[in-house]
């Protein structure tokens, strides 16, 4: 076992989250308050995750609703990052077009069993990943054609319909939402050992099995996120993702 949960252990996770608050409060950062509270939700959502995952391993229903519930707190999540007003529904569309067709091939293929202590794992990392690229993408998007807006009318003096010329402006923004994923592909086992491999290691399975599978789950990742950035570049572009006012 790698962690001891005992006492010690809450009282070093309470000095590190202090710690990372304290910091980013002295370097004026304006989010020492955001990190408190997401360190005390992680704790919360984590022992009640630990919790349901054992009660719904044994019920297709409840593992597809919870699999749901993952995906629905995604797009909430991402919509109110990007778009902090009513359009953030339209975050649905690029984590579905990217989570689920790959989720769908994994089941159907039978890479990944049709069980929870298998799926819900596969399903999280994937609804995480496409999460993370969708604000990111959006967020970038969404800034570009704030501050270049006059390139934007620009192209349209020039014939451009009104999609195209967003395209030509925050297209090279959005891509850069890829960029994380891709360094972690670059530089896996060289400066990091990520979660699934290190777990597996932890489980007792070989370190080439768990290298198969952390490579497994680095493409499908780089799958769901090329979607959907395509997807929720489209989408500003057409004036779907947007910022009222």
């Amino acid at each position: 076992m790698l962690l001891t949960v005992n006492a010690t252990f809450g009282a070093v996770l309470a000095v590190l989250l202090a710690v990372a608050a304290t910091v980013v409060a002295l370097a004026h950062l304006r989010r020492a308050r955001e990190i408190v509270i997401a360190g005390a939700r992680a704790a919360v959502q984590l022992a009640a995750v630990s919790l349901v995952i054992g009660w719904v391993v044994g019920s297709l229903p409840l593992l597809f609703g919870f699999v749901l519930l993952m995906y629905a707190v995604a797009v909430r999540t991402a919509g109110r990052r990007i778009t902090r007003g009513a359009s953030w529904w339209w975050a649905a569309a690029p984590i579905a077009a990217g989570v689920f067709p790959v989720l769908a091939a994994l089941l159907l293929t039978g890479l990944v069993p049709l069980k929870g202590i298998a799926l819900v794992p596969v399903a999280g990392i994937l609804i995480g990943g496409a999460l993370t690229v969708t604000v990111l993408a959006g967020r970038r998007a969404l800034d570009e054609l704030k501050i270049r807006h006059g390139e934007v009318e620009a192209g349209m003096a020039l014939g451009l319909l009104d999609r195209d010329a967003r395209l030509e402006v925050a297209r090279g923004s959005a891509a850069d939402a890829l960029l994380p994923g891709l360094d972690q592909t670059r530089t896996v086992g060289l400066v990091t050992l990520p979660g699934a491999f290190v777990g597996m290691l932890l489980g007792g399975a070989s370190p080439l099995l768990a290298g198969a599978v952390q490579l497994f789950v680095l493409v499908g990742l780089m799958a769901v996120q090329a979607v959907a950035v395509a997807v929720v570049l489209e989408l500003v572009a057409r004036g779907k993702l947007r910022r009222d006012g």
